[in-house]
């Protein structure tokens, strides 16, 4: 499982001109999903991700987490993390878990980041088209493999 996390200062998602997800000060998430990738690697990033210490303290160091600053989380499916770029110049996708595991697992995922933070998402397997604005920048990638 692959995650690519924005720190935003807003970001919205749309599907045919129509906002579908939206939040303000908080973590926008793209969310890969591997083939043999489980709950366990879903509750483990979930985990992480609602703590992990990317916000700025009253001394302007990065201590907080999205939780500590009541911040909202925008979850967003995409399997392109999981691209094969090694030969020609056409990504492939076989590395990329097949919709019927990765949906559920996807749902899974974002049930327990809502569990603890307010959570936004676009729709899987959805043409979307994503506005944010990035606060700092602030970028990581996470990743567990099963």
């Amino acid at each position: 499982m692959r995650v690519l996390l924005q720190r935003v200062k807003q970001a919205s998602v749309s599907i045919d001109q129509q906002v579908v997800g939206q939040i303000d000060q908080g973590l926008l998430l793209f969310v890969g999903i591997a083939p043999t990738d489980t709950q366990a690697e879903a509750d483990y990033l979930a985990h992480k991700i609602v703590n992990c210490r990317i916000f700025t303290d009253a001394d302007g160091k990065m201590n907080l987490s999205v939780k500590d600053i009541a911040g909202q989380i925008l979850s967003v499916s995409q399997f392109t993390l999981y691209a094969d770029l090694a030969k020609g110049n056409r990504p492939g996708f076989s590395n990329a878990g097949q919709p019927q595991m990765a949906e559920p697992l996807w749902h899974y995922f974002n049930t327990q980041l809502q569990t603890q933070v307010p959570l936004a998402t676009g729709r899987f397997g959805a043409d979307m088209q994503v506005s944010l604005v990035n606060d700092g920048p602030v970028t990581l990638m996470y990743e567990r493999n099963a």
